[in-house]
């Protein structure tokens, strides 16, 4: 099909390629003008705009009928593909904008990833098939930063002194547990264990720097007790390892005790002091969330919290 390629010819917008569309399937003005609403006079002009625009005649006209020519067959097939691309990028659009569709990314420390989020998610998914949920783990300041740089939509951590660059809700507070091989002398009681009970526990802990490590170390030296850090872990799934194998005792919260009861693990609440951390969920200070990641944080606030009344 020939056509004028000069940059001074004038576009073709959805009104011309409906109306030559309309033609071809109606084989006449007539039924045309009724399916587009619009007059025969007006549909002509359309038609004639659109054919000095490609340099072709799209259709041979009589008093009773239109035929489409050879180059208006062409062009015709190329019109309902530019429509049928046009409406499925405003379906997606909808989708979009009504949550139904999307990305969403979440970032959070990676005990919450294993053991909190999945039933979040596979209820969320099952309302919104079509929305994509990619999860990114990492401690404390990896969390902040995906959500401060914009790399994650929301983030799920433990609560630390938070930039002022993110909003924060608290979505539950957790307690601390000591974790103990069924075997160990302290697995044998019943009720809260006190912290000096585990005064000369082979310890299973945290790197320093982590808040989870700094809340049971001051919480030691408050007490004036000697934490015996035998063996240092990156997280809390190497720690439950290390404990199920009779290595140590870890002191983890509640977040990271699995769903099904363990045979070789047991779980003792802290007490004496009673240790608590709190599970925030940060976004981005003043970032308007997406609808479809707007309605999981609300999911999963809405469910941590209620799961903690």
């Amino acid at each position: 099909m020939a056509a004028h390629h000069s940059s001074s010819i004038p576009a073709l917008n959805t009104k011309d390629l409906l109306a030559v569309v309309a033609i071809a399937e109606h084989g006449s003005l007539v039924g045309a003008c009724a399916q587009l609403s619009t007059s025969q006079s007006a549909l002509s002009r359309t038609v004639t705009r659109v054919e000095r625009i490609v340099g072709v005649p799209l259709f041979v006209r009589s008093t009773r009928s239109v035929t489409t020519t050879p180059a208006g067959r062409e062009f015709v097939a190329v019109a309902e593909r530019m429509l049928d691309d046009l409406r499925l990028s405003l379906w997606n659009m909808d989708e979009a904008a009504a949550g139904r569709r999307g990305q969403i990314i979440v970032s959070s420390f990676p005990i919450f990833a294993q053991q909190v989020l999945p039933p979040l998610i596979r209820a969320f998914r099952e309302a919104r098939p079509q929305v994509q949920v990619q999860l990114r783990t990492g401690r404390n300041p990896e969390v902040l930063e995906d959500v401060v740089s914009g790399v994650a939509d929301f983030g799920i951590t433990f609560a630390d002194s938070l930039p002022d660059t993110v909003d924060a809700v608290q979505v539950r507070k957790d307690a601390m547990y000591a974790v103990l091989p069924r075997a160990h002398p302290l697995a044998r009681g019943r009720g809260p264990l006190r912290l000096a009970q585990l005064r000369d526990a082979l310890m299973i802990s945290l790197p320093r720097e982590t808040l989870t490590r700094r809340l049971v170390d001051g919480a030691a030296a408050a007490a004036s007790l000697g934490w015996n850090h035998a063996v240092v872990v990156p997280g809390f799934l190497e720690m439950l390892g290390q404990v199920r194998a009779g290595v140590g005792v870890g002191l983890v919260p509640r977040s990271a005790m699995p769903h099904a009861p363990s045979p070789d693990l047991v779980w003792r609440i802290l007490s004496d002091p009673p240790l608590t951390l709190s599970v925030v969920l940060v976004t981005r200070r003043g970032r308007q969330l997406p609808p479809a990641a707007s309605s999981f944080k609300s999911l999963v606030v809405d469910e941590l919290k209620s799961a903690t009344r």
